[in-house]
């Protein structure tokens, strides 16, 4: 699996645990719903601004969304 595919089951993962929508997530982290759709459908890849952002809003630390199953 490459590095977009865990970032994208990351984020899915822990937004989805946070109890948070897309659209949710989009408005406390300042991005478009469509991009967290995108990023979570490996469509785009996250600058390290926005995987900042996101792990901001999710409470974790940026690195957790780039870690693979196995790393954990």
């Amino acid at each position: 699996m490459g590095i977009r595919e865990v970032f994208a089951a990351n984020l899915k993962r822990y937004r989805r645990a946070a109890g948070l929508s897309q659209e949710e997530l989009a408005h406390r982290a300042g991005i478009d719903r469509t991009y967290i759709s995108a990023l979570e459908r490996c469509q785009y890849a996250a600058s390290i601004e926005v995987l900042e952002r996101l792990a901001q809003q999710l409470g974790v630390e940026p690195a957790q969304l780039l870690l693979s199953s196995t790393d954990r």
